[in-house]
């Protein structure tokens, strides 16, 4: 059985995961203030990976990034840089696709945090970059820690879009979820198995840490 998908699979969900945590936070933390249209705009824009059939996400991705036309060409010529069938494009079709699993649950934390703690950081002299990562980041760490969870997870199974932007090359793109198909369209049903069993304790494994983990931080330590 070749492993490389599943190897390809984590490093997909590590790497995506890592880049929501930089782009998420500072994100989800602007978009939990004050409101006003243009945050509305930009959350509408967030969310909407939640509701949009994956094919279309990653069809519009694939038509943005082809070296062919428009950004795309544009990359290519001016950076050589290929997103369309390359690991660099299952990447960043993964960020989009997986960013509200990290913003929504993380703004709505700094939400539910009382404006005094920021407040009471500020005047004890603190800046505003200072406050967030020393006073209100500790704060929502469990929510941190799920939101991160979450977005590797659906990073990990997503199908879709990854698809259509990566197609399927060995090596490359290939990772499990597609593995999973080939595998059946093959009829290889002990492969697509074991791909199956593998994504899915993966995911079970780790959904599961984070409710223990969460339960010992509001409740104690288990019995």
């Amino acid at each position: 059985m070749d492993l490389s998908p599943l190897i390809l699979s984590l490093k997909l969900g590590a790497v995506t995961t890592l880049i929501l945590l930089v782009i998420g936070l500072p994100l989800a933390w602007g978009l939990s203030g004050r409101r006003s249209l243009f945050k509305l705009i930009i959350e509408a824009i967030v969310t909407m990976p939640l509701v949009l059939p994956p094919s279309v996400l990653g069809f519009y991705l694939l038509v943005a990034f082809s070296p062919e036309q428009g950004f795309g060409k544009w990359l290519h010529k001016v950076f050589d840089l290929q997103l369309v069938f390359s690991f660099k494009g299952l990447v960043l079709a993964s960020a989009i696709y997986s960013l509200p699993f990290m913003v929504s649950p993380v703004k709505s934390a700094f939400q539910q945090l009382p404006v005094s703690l920021a407040q009471a950081s500020y005047t004890l002299g603190k800046t505003r970059w200072q406050t967030f990562w020393h006073v209100l980041l500790p704060n929502i760490k469990p929510t941190l820690i799920t939101a991160a969870v979450l977005t590797f997870a659906h990073t990990l199974g997503e199908f879709g879009v990854v698809l259509m932007i990566g197609g399927n090359i060995p090596g490359v793109t290939r990772v499990a979820s597609i593995a999973v198909y080939n595998s059946v369209e093959q009829m290889e049903y002990a492969t697509a198995n074991v791909y199956s069993f593998c994504l899915l304790a993966i995911t079970f494994i780790m959904v599961l840490g984070v409710f223990i983990y969460n339960k010992y931080q509001v409740k104690g330590p288990l019995d």
